[in-house]
């Protein structure tokens, strides 16, 4: 089983479908499952220093603070439903993303799905600017990746342009709000949904497959 997550670690929603998933695979247990992960940079625009998190937040959505702060409580509890810690009180920074992107590109694939979870919990738990290279640096010499290498491919400009043309190329290609899985190439889901119904489109991906077969 195949499946394409594209996604981006700014992106609250993200963390919590991204949890149903991976907690609707652990139930399910039918075959092997390789993951792909996918940049979807919600905002290639921030610069490296990032914005103020509330303000640019107020702008992007064009509600008051006491507005925000509602969303963000509505979102908080939609995360400790799904079993994920979101903490908007200790995000300082709107971020650029890019940079994560290249690093979950850059992991093996033994330590990859791990290194997702590190850098979406490094900004909704910890805070921190994982548009940072030094933050994105010590989250994979945690996964034993090489720090030497990493700063090189980090620093490399033309290599980081690659994953905001791949961002990009999702946009007429139909994908136009993460989180949006396909599974198999054939069952697409848009947007966080529960366990329950992750277990329901794996299913019909499966038996999607199996009828293939016998014809």
């Amino acid at each position: 089983m195949l499946i394409d997550i594209f996604h981006d670690p700014v992106c609250p929603w993200c963390r919590i479908g991204i949890k149903n998933l991976f907690d609707a695979l652990a139930q399910w247990q039918e075959k092997e499952v390789d993951i792909r992960w996918h940049p979807f940079i919600l905002d290639n625009a921030v610069p490296a220093d990032g914005y103020e998190f509330y303000s640019f937040m107020r702008n992007r959505k064009g509600i008051k603070a006491e507005e925000l702060q509602l969303l963000f409580d509505s979102t908080r509890r939609a995360g400790e439903a799904a079993g994920v810690k979101l903490h908007f009180d200790k995000i300082r920074l709107a971020v650029n993303t890019k940079l994560s992107h290249k690093l979950i590109a850059l992991a093996p694939v033994n330590v990859k799905n791990d290194v997702v979870e590190a850098i979406y919990k490094a900004y909704f738990e910890n805070g921190l600017n994982i548009g940072d290279i030094d933050v994105l640096i010590t989250i994979g010499t945690a996964y034993k990746m090489d720090y030497r290498e990493l700063w090189l491919q980090l620093n490399d400009d033309a290599a980081v342009k690659a994953f905001v043309a791949e961002s990009t190329f999702a946009r007429p290609n139909g994908i136009n709000s993460v989180p949006f899985f396909i599974i198999n190439n054939k069952v697409k889901i848009n947007g966080s949904h529960s366990v329950e119904m992750f277990l329901q489109a794996l299913n019909r991906a499966a038996l999607i497959d199996r009828s293939a077969k016998i014809w």
